[in-house]
């Protein structure tokens, strides 16, 4: 068990070097491009760093699988160029056994990894996207869903408008058995609106079938009147409403499920967050399958001379597995591939590859 230690180590300490140079990349590359792009609103130098901070654990953890798999070849290579490897089977230890220990380690240090910064990068995700909207100074919007349905909330220069609906289109456009409460700045609520539908157009919620309520009456029931149509200003777009349930980062993996029943039940596709939901599990196999692959294409006889192209291959192999797997995950999001086929045929596959690259390191 000592060797099996030993080697955990060299992957902990190699993965923790490589990940500081990706992290200070990351930083620093972010920064400039947080810079290129609020440039029109003159961001300043602290707030780009606060952004590209905001951005980093999310930007990190899409590439922990490709920072692993380079760790885990620096490793074989340091093993193969000190005759290392040599050794150990000169003491008639298998190499795939000798590897067991190390690739439950590191299942179960991803399923840590991904327990403790999935929440994280949820929390910077919505941070981000708060201080981003807030240094564009762009209109507050939001969209919430509950148990009892869609609340969306639409400001304006009166006070605002809240609108809550039972149900609405996977495009969130067209809301059925809407309400619309509409604030008068400090006075409160000043107008009630019940519809059978409200259809989302440019500049407008188009109601039907309304009955309107002005709250400031002393009987709103006696006052209240009712239309075929109404239209209702409005500063919401087609695609912030859909953004809003996009940011799937911006979810804590705990509350997916809910998350998705709660889509599901309003009228919302929810393909992307089962997707991200099954990808999240998925990832510690994934994990465990690179770092083995990476090992057994980096492992060999110094003597044999071919330290850079096993390098290459490896390096490529890495960048290849990290774009299948994007690849995979859009399938599986656009509904052309099953999501569980999407989210756990490449971890399966990858494993299942590395542990025959293995095997074949074995003679006889």
């Amino acid at each position: 068990m000592i060797l099996e230690w030993y080697l955990m180590r060299r992957i902990a300490g190699s993965f923790l070097m490589v990940s500081g140079v990706f992290l200070g990349m990351l930083l620093l590359l972010d920064m400039v491009e947080q810079m290129r792009r609020l440039a029109s609103v003159s961001v300043r130098f602290g707030q780009a760093f606060r952004l590209a901070i905001l951005n980093l654990p999310e930007g990190f953890y899409e590439i922990a699988p490709l920072v692993l798999m380079l760790s885990a070849m620096w490793v074989g290579l340091a093993l193969s160029r000190s005759s290392e490897f040599v050794v150990i089977r000169a003491t008639g230890r298998s190499i795939p056994r000798l590897l067991v220990a190390p690739a439950l380690a590191v299942i179960l240090a991803s399923i840590i990894f991904v327990a403790v910064l999935n929440p994280l990068v949820a929390s910077a995700s919505r941070e981000y996207a708060r201080t981003l909207a807030q240094i564009r100074d762009l209109p507050t919007s939001a969209v919430a869903l509950l148990q009892e349905g869609l609340w969306l909330r639409q400001a304006d220069a009166q006070g605002g408008t809240v609108i809550h609906a039972a149900s609405a289109e996977d495009t969130g456009t067209v809301l059925r058995d809407v309400t619309f409460l509409v604030f008068a700045g400090q006075d409160g609520v000043a107008r009630r609106l019940q519809a059978s539908s409200a259809n989302l157009r440019p500049g407008y919620w188009q109601l039907r079938d309304v009955k309107s309520w002005n709250l400031a009456e002393i009987n709103p029931e006696q006052a209240s009147e009712t239309l075929a149509s109404l239209k209702v200003p409005s500063d919401l777009t087609p695609d912030q409403i859909r953004d809003s349930f996009a940011q799937v980062r911006a979810i804590p993996l705990m509350q997916l499920p809910g998350f998705i029943a709660a889509l599901e039940r309003a009228g919302f596709a929810a393909l992307e967050h089962r997707m991200r939901l099954n990808m999240e599990l998925a990832l510690p196999l994934m994990l465990c399958g690179m770092l083995l692959m990476a090992l057994a294409l980096s492992i060999h006889h110094m003597r044999a001379g071919t330290a850079a192209l096993r390098a290459l291959i490896t390096i490529l192999a890495g960048f290849s597995l990290f774009f299948l797997r994007n690849f995979a995950q859009v399938l599986g999001e656009s509904g052309q591939v099953p999501v569980l086929l999407a989210a756990w045929g490449l971890p399966v596959a990858t494993l299942l590859l590395a542990c025959g690259l293995l095997l074949n390191l074995e003679e006889g």
